[in-house]
């Protein structure tokens, strides 16, 4: 028996009632492989030293997440160029969801505004997922100083302009921009010395081969409760819960001056927003908890959970702030 072969309008009935059904097969499994992630281990890139502020905030959250999400969040440090090869990294990388950076804001808003030749832009190249935390600062001197307060600071510098020195993570740091709009705003000159990483300056203060230090209290807490540093105030409107007998600046006279850095995450450029999504809700879950409140609150940490769009309209004003500080402060690279 010889079949007819079907008209133009069978045909193309057919086509559609076979891709219908195939959508429909497809549609269960591209969703089972977004819900699928993560499947692996997920690289954090933290490009700055360990035992930094953001290192310390950024081990902890990581542990958190990789509870809750059941795969591994391992921090890998890659400092160097004040944070740019870490996040040169993260820039370049496969837009999946394995490595995402946990950057401060320096590295997003100010090493942008020293450097004319940048390998990345940090509004056009990432996607970032969230703000985490406020790292709050202190001023701190090794623990036999002459300088007991802000006052015999301020007073020392006035009296040897450029004598007293003072110990920051790198050129653009947060430190260093501490430093420098400290010095601006109590008309003091103060000699800046940069080291390789915020826990290396401090311990460089510690052993007395600077001054001063003006760095996250996250960081310098390990000392300064190992009796290697002395903090003389704290950059924040209140006294903080773990130094109740450090005045703040204000009380030590240093009057409208306060200042603090954040940390957050972000992944490269095209990173699926349903994976961008996942990681922020993990991020908000973890900040939850009552281990991470304590831990980040004894370290001088604020935690924040800001969403991705907050965070992108952060980093655009902040570039456009910090290039105003550069400018009136004369930073440069050195």
């Amino acid at each position: 028996m010889v079949r007819k072969p079907l008209s133009t309008p069978r045909r193309l009935a057919l086509s559609a009632t076979v891709l219908a059904m195939a959508g429909a097969t497809l549609i269960p499994l591209a969703s089972q492989a977004q819900s699928a992630y993560p499947s692996r281990t997920i690289r954090m890139v933290v490009p700055l030293a360990a035992g930094s502020a953001v290192d310390v905030a950024a081990r902890r959250l990581a542990m958190k997440m990789s509870a809750s999400m059941g795969q591994n969040i391992v921090v890998e440090n890659i400092v160097g160029a004040a944070g740019i090869i870490g996040a040169s990294q993260v820039a370049k990388a496969a837009p999946d969801g394995y490595t995402i950076g946990g950057f401060n804001d320096s590295i997003l808003t100010m090493v942008p505004n020293l450097n004319k030749s940048m390998p990345f832009d940090t509004v056009r190249d990432f996607t970032h997922i969230s703000q985490v935390a406020t790292i709050e600062f202190s001023v701190a001197v090794p623990v036999n100083s002459p300088y007991k307060s802000i006052g015999d600071l301020i007073a020392a510098a006035k009296a040897s302009p450029g004598k007293i020195t003072y110990g920051s993570g790198g050129i653009g740091s947060p430190q260093h921009l501490a430093g420098a709009l400290f010095a601006s705003h109590t008309g003091i000159e103060i000699k800046h010395i940069p080291y390789r990483g915020a826990s290396q300056s401090a311990q460089g203060t510690a052993s007395g081969e600077v001054d001063v230090n003006l760095n996250g209290i996250a960081t310098v807490s390990s000392l300064a409760k190992a009796g290697k540093l002395r903090l003389i105030g704290v950059m924040r409107s209140t006294r903080h819960p773990e130094y109740p007998a450090t005045p703040t600046l204000a009380e030590a006279g240093v009057k409208g001056f306060e200042y603090s850095t954040w940390f957050g995450l972000s992944a490269p450029r095209g990173t699926p927003t349903e994976i961008v999504n996942r990681l922020h809700a993990e991020v908000v879950k973890a900040l939850a908890d009552t281990d991470v409140k304590g831990r980040y609150a004894a370290l001088g940490l604020r935690p924040d959970g800001t969403s991705p769009e907050q965070v992108s309209d952060l980093v655009r004003a902040q570039l456009a702030r910090y290039a105003k500080a550069v400018k009136d402060n004369n930073i440069r690279p050195e």
